[in-house]
Parts: structure tokens; C-alpha cells; sequence
């Protein structure tokens, strides 16, 4: 049940980010998932490091938090692919 949640949230997540990242139109339902569980990793991470704690996953500040993440996420990749 866990599993399915976490699926939905990092889809949910990924889409946010690519739509306020302006690149929805190339990303799917199984980038949007990679992104955004990714991305919730990389948000909860950098909080930590910061000093700023840990959010639950599943609340608004988790959900922002993980947006943040799977943004920074989306640019780095961006980034990446313009280098190549």
C-alpha cells in the first residue's frame, strides 16, 4: 500500500516541478515518478544539510520540499544534457 503512495506522490511531485520547469511536454508518467521520488530525496537531503530538519513526506512542507528538489533536479539534468 506503501508502494502505491509513494508512486502516486513522486508522480504528483514530478509533474508539479516539470509543469513550473516549463518541461511537461517531454517528460512521461515514468519520468515524472523518477523525478519526482528523486527529487524528493535530493529536497529532504538539502533540508537536513541546512539545519532545517526533516519534513514529513506527506504534508505541505514535504510536498514543497520535494517540489524544490525535483526542480533542482529537472535543471541539473537540463543542464547536463546541454553540455552533451
Amino acid at each position: 500500500m506503501y508502494i502505491i503512495l509513494w508512486l502516486v506522490f513522486g508522480a504528483f511531485v514530478g509533474w508539479v516541478a516539470s509543469i513550473i520547469m516549463s518541461r511537461n511536454y517531454n517528460m512521461g508518467l515514468v519520468a515524472n515518478i523518477i523525478i519526482g521520488l528523486l527529487g524528493s530525496a535530493i529536497g529532504m537531503a538539502l533540508m537536513e544539510i541546512f539545519g532545517f530538519g526533516k519534513p514529513d513526506a506527506f504534508s505541505l512542507n514535504g510536498f514543497l520540499v520535494s517540489i524544490g528538489g525535483a526542480a533542482i533536479l529537472i535543471a541539473l539534468l537540463s543542464a547536463v544534457k546541454h553540455k552533451l
